[in-house]
């Protein structure tokens, strides 16, 4: 019998059983070849379009939406996410706060709320769709700068009914994010589109515009 046919071995017990010829062994490493070749090919193709379905960072750079759990957000306390590299700032204002807020409308650049800089749904006293919840991005209209939260009455003298400060120029802004009168920041901080996606989840950067 020669190297290049099948042959038959037999043990010493009397079973036998046959050898694999060299044209055998040949079309299976083929077959497992392709096999493997095959299936990394699959992955290869299958991760591009699994990655595709997440959000990359560039998209949120660009203003990709970002949601915002407050269902454990309590009156007075403030809440910070990130949006388009900016700080957003979610607060849950208290019914004391609300009421305060009209206590100062003679002080402020733009008590009626009515400056371009916020969706058509924050042109009221509260700046916001829920009046005990403001959202507002933390940077102020001066000059960059991130003001400091000052919600103590009388934190910055007996006529401070609690707001925003920016410790930069001095800009002083109320608990609506309104500017005060004769400030270096010549305006409002921004409120973002934002919408409602449940009681307890807020989605910055689209609202029911889609925007």
């Amino acid at each position: 019998m020669s190297d290049s046919t099948e042959g038959t071995i037999k043990d010493p017990g009397g079973a036998s059983w046959q050898t694999p010829s060299p044209m055998n062994a040949s079309r299976r490493n083929l077959i497992i070849g392709t096999c493997v070749a095959g299936g990394a090919a699959a992955a290869a193709t299958a991760w591009p379009f699994l990655e595709s379905w997440l959000p990359s960072e560039r998209a949120k750079a660009l203003g990709a939406p970002v949601q915002a759990d407050i269902s454990t957000l309590e009156p007075g306390q403030q809440l910070t996410v990130e949006w388009r590299g900016k700080p957003v700032w979610i607060i849950r204002r208290s019914k004391q706060m609300l009421e305060d807020l009209a206590k100062v409308a003679a002080q402020l650049s733009d008590p009626d709320s009515k400056r371009p800089n916020q969706p058509a749904y924050a042109a009221n006293a509260t700046r916001s769709i829920k009046p005990e919840v403001l959202v507002v991005i933390g940077i102020c209209t001066h000059l960059g700068c991130s003001p400091t939260d000052k919600f103590k009455v009388g934190e910055l003298g007996p006529d401070w009914e609690g707001g925003f400060f920016c410790p930069c120029h001095g800009s002083k802004f109320d608990l609506a994010g309104r500017v005060y009168k004769n400030m270096p920041a010549p305006d409002n901080l921004v409120v973002p589109p934002y919408k409602y996606a449940s009681d307890t989840t807020i989605i910055i950067g689209e609202d029911t515009k889609g925007a």
